[in-house]
């Protein structure tokens, strides 16, 4: 069984309600299981500046689907959520990234695992503390450091909403 760690975002169309479905998909999934969801946070967008706030998650799951076989399955997720691709870090109504899967390190051209953009981005450390406080990178990096080094900015909690 392997382990990964999806970061959720939604910043269109009702964000809780997108994130709150694409939770379901992810519980409904056949080949993913032990799904558990950190709190539920609002976040200032990276990137282009002109777009609402993001609420933003992660979930811990386990899984018998590959790297990809995942990949291909959020992605799936997503485009049911109506999710377009044009602008770099713009708008969506759902993004599903795995942070995470085991201790791999995975480098494709469809496919970079880490994150790439992990240890910079606050709205996705904070949530995966949520899940595993001591959670260690691959590359020895503890979860702790990098919450130290990453600025806290822009996030707060939405307290009455849980997926």
């Amino acid at each position: 069984m392997n382990i990964a760690y999806i970061g959720m975002g939604s910043n269109l169309e009702s964000p809780v309600e997108q994130m709150k479905s694409a939770s379901e998909a992810l519980l409904a999934h056949p080949k993913i299981t032990g799904v558990e969801f950190s709190k539920v946070y609002n976040t200032t967008p990276v990137g282009p500046q002109n777009q609402p706030d993001y609420v933003n998650a992660a979930a811990k799951i386990e899984t018998e689907l590959s790297a990809v076989e995942l990949l291909d399955a959020l992605q799936a997720i997503e485009n049911t959520h109506g999710r377009v691709r044009t602008i770099r870090w713009g708008a969506r109504t759902l993004d599903l990234d795995i942070l995470l899967y085991n201790q791999d390190t995975i480098h494709t051209d469809r496919l970079i695992v880490p994150h790439k953009e992990l240890p910079n981005r606050n709205f996705v450390l904070i949530p995966l503390s949520d899940l595993c406080p001591t959670l260690t990178l691959p590359n020895g990096q503890s979860l702790a450091k990098l919450i130290a080094n990453c600025p806290e900015n822009g996030i707060s909690e939405i307290s009455d909403v849980t997926l």
